[in-house]
C-alpha cells in the first residue's frame, strides 16, 4: 500500500474515533452535564448533541421518578413508645446542573436524609398521632424533605409510611385502653338514655297533676292493653273487694 493511501487511512480512523466520542445521543427522561476543562459549560439533551472529546466530561443524570424504600427505623415516639415505622419515598431531579454540583452523590444523600427525616417526625409525635393520622405525618415529611433537598434541585414528590410495628406488650396495653373507652362510652350512652328517661317521665308528671283527668285515661288506655291476654286478672285502684271476689269466683267456675 502507497505512502499516501496508509496516510489517509490514518486519518479516516482517526476522524472515525474523534466523530465516534464527539457524537453523543441521550433519551428523552435524560440530560447530561457537560464540564470542560473541569469548568461547568452546561446541560445538554434531550436527543443529539456534540461534545470536544478529551476537553469534555460529561455525567449523565435521569429526570424519572426514583423509588427510595426506607428501611425499618426504630424510632421512641414522645410518649416514649418504640415503634419501628417503615416509608417509601419519590423524588425526581428538575435540575440537573444542581444536583452533580451541589452534593456528590444525590442518591445516596436523598436516602440517608430520608431515613434521618422519619426518625425526627415520629420522634416528635405520639403514638396515638402516629397510628391515626399518617396522611397529616406524610405531607409533614415530604415538605420537610422537600425543604432540604431543594439546593440540590431535587424535588420529593410522595411520602407514604408503609407500616408502623409496636412490641407485643404494647399491643395489649392498646387494647385494654381501647376496651376501656368503650366501656365508658357505653356507661356515657346509658346514663344520658337514663337522664333523658327521667326527663320525660318528670315532664309527664307535672301534666298530670295539672289535668287529673288524664292519669285516668292512662289507666284505662294500659288496662285495655293488659286485657288482649284472656288469662289474666287486672286489679284497679277504682276496684273494690267485692268486684275483686265475684271475678275470682266466675273464674274459677269457668275453670
Amino acid at each position: 500500500m502507497p505512502n499516501g493511501e496508509l496516510l489517509i487511512l490514518i486519518v479516516a480512523v482517526f476522524v472515525f474515533i474523534i466523530l465516534s466520542k464527539a457524537i453523543q445521543i441521550v433519551n428523552e427522561y435524560e440530560r447530561v452535564v457537560i464540564f470542560r476543562l473541569g469548568r461547568l459549560s452546561g446541560v445538554k439533551g434531550p436527543g443529539l448533541f456534540f461534545i470536544i472529546p478529551i476537553v469534555d466530561t460529561v455525567v449523565k443524570v435521569g429526570l424519572r421518578v426514583v423509588t427510595i424504600d426506607v428501611p425499618k427505623q426504630v424510632v421512641i415516639t414522645k410518649d416514649n413508645v418504640t415503634v419501628a415505622v417503615d416509608a417509601v419515598i419519590y423524588y425526581k431531579v428538575i435540575d440537573p446542573s444542581r444536583a452533580v454540583n451541589e452534593v456528590e452523590n444525590y442518591r445516596y444523600a436523598t436516602s440517608s436524609l430520608s431515613q434521618t427525616t422519619l426518625r425526627d417526625v415520629i420522634g416528635q409525635i405520639e403514638l396515638d398521632d402516629v397510628l391515626s393520622k399518617r396522611e397529616e405525618i406524610n405531607l409533614q415529611i415530604q415538605e420537610l424533605l422537600d425543604t432540604y433537598t431543594d439546593p440540590w434541585g431535587i424535588k420529593v414528590t410522595n411520602v407514604t409510611m408503609r407500616d408502623v410495628n409496636i412490641d407485643e406488650t404494647m399491643l395489649r396495653a392498646i387494647a385494654k385502653q381501647a376496651e376501656a373507652e368503650r366501656e365508658k362510652r357505653a356507661r356515657i350512652i346509658l346514663a344520658e338514655g337514663e337522664f333523658n328517661a327521667a326527663e320525660k317521665m318528670k315532664d309527664a308528671a307535672k301534666l298530670y297533676e295539672q289535668v287529673p283527668v288524664t292519669i285516668k285515661l292512662r289507666e284505662l288506655q294500659t288496662l285495655a292493653e293488659i286485657s288482649r291476654e284472656g288469662n289474666m286478672i287486672v286489679v284497679s285502684g277504682s276496684t273494690n273487694m267485692g268486684d275483686i271476689a265475684a271475678m275470682s269466683k266466675a273464674f274459677s267456675k269457668q275453670s
